[in-house]
């Protein structure tokens, strides 16, 4: 069964989500202050998070940067913000969905269990290595100084690991599997997201510019992952 965390200062709000996800079949916790939920995150087995913006000791933005540094979970942001720009900072930061309020219990069920499965399937995918530039004996892609060891999920930049969430690692690990070739950001939105995530090629925009930020030497002067104008992006190798 999985386990959320609902972080929800509005108890009316807070109760119908937990009653919704808990007719479905989850475990759910629910929090209304900012700091109690971060020390719960990082100290509990959490499969999930819905996390209000607007929150007593920490805001929602705070603590999903926070967080996404120590732990990888999808975090799906719940707030009554709607500006274009208040979900492009939230995605920035590095959650994984964007609810606005009013909305209705359903909607953030179903989201709830497209988030959860996608994850599940990234985390148990099987790596096919057959047409990659591995190393057969620690199977790392490699790029210029960058590794990626795609058997373990890990990413390191010369000697130094370098974090990266699920989705930001199958993107990035898809474009070096495939150098030199350019991706249009709804093929990549399909690829790594899939036809069940409710959301939109724009998330790969914010996904790329994670990754750049992480791997680039300057990331507003990408070298590695190149963005091709009017076609999409293409790892150079």
């Amino acid at each position: 069964m999985a386990k959320i965390l609902i972080v929800e200062d509005d108890e009316e709000i807070g109760m119908l989500e937990k009653d919704y996800l808990e007719i479905s079949g989850y475990e759910v916790e629910l929090v209304a202050d900012g700091i109690r939920a971060k020390k719960l995150l990082l100290g509990g087995s959490y499969d999930l998070v819905i996390l209000d913006l607007m929150l007593p000791g920490k805001n929602g933005y705070c603590i999903c940067k926070e967080i996404r540094e120590e732990i990888d979970i999808p975090i799906i942001m719940v707030t009554a913000k709607t500006e274009s720009i208040d979900k492009i900072r939230g995605l920035g930061l590095g959650a994984d969905d964007y609810v606005a309020k009013p909305f209705d219990p359903a909607e953030l069920v179903a989201r709830v269990k497209s988030h959860l499965s996608r994850y599940a399937r990234l985390t148990n995918l099987t790596h096919n290595q057959d047409h990659l530039q591995v190393s057969h004996k620690d199977c790392a892609i490699v790029v210029g100084n960058l590794k990626i060891f795609a058997n373990n999920w890990k990413v390191y930049i010369g000697e130094s690991e370098i974090k990266f969430p699920n989705r930001e690692f199958e993107l990035l690990k898809f474009l070096a599997m495939n150098p030199n070739i350019v991706f249009s950001k709804e093929y990549l939105f399909e690829k790594i997201w899939g036809y069940d995530y409710i959301g939109d090629s724009a998330t790969v925009t914010v996904h790329i510019n994670r990754i750049r930020e992480k791997i680039e030497e300057d990331s507003k002067n990408p070298q590695i992952i190149e963005t091709v104008w009017g076609a999409g992006y293409r790892l150079n190798l």
